[in-house]
């Protein structure tokens, strides 16, 4: 049985108020992810990337702010979908004083 099935499972005997502060422990612990973008500290220092590839969300967001088109990136990096630059700005939206500390760190470096 895998953890889902033992979840359904679980979920199935508890109250409506005991489901309610499961979903509300999930939430808090998701509440800081974005989809599409993830970091590893053994995957480009630690950086946030766009998923499924050592991409650094920094690289695009430089690249934009540079004046390089959507369209350009994608010619540019073909293993990109206009979903994962979609996803790309909403994370640098939400950390953008992160996002540019690491162009700064890749300015002086």
């Amino acid at each position: 049985m895998n953890g889902l099935q033992e979840a359904e499972k679980l979920l199935a005997g508890m109250s409506p108020g005991e489901k309610a502060q499961i979903l509300q422990w999930v939430v808090r612990d998701i509440g800081n992810l974005f989809p599409g973008v993830e970091s590893h500290l053994n995957v480009c220092g630690g950086v946030p990337c766009v998923i499924r590839t050592r991409i650094p969300v920094w690289v695009l967001v430089q690249a934009r702010l540079s004046g390089v088109t959507d369209a350009d990136v994608l010619r540019c990096y073909p293993t990109l979908r206009a979903e994962d630059l979609v996803n790309a700005w909403a994370y640098y939206g939400a950390h953008q004083d992160e996002i540019s500390r690491q162009m700064a760190e890749n300015d002086e470096g």
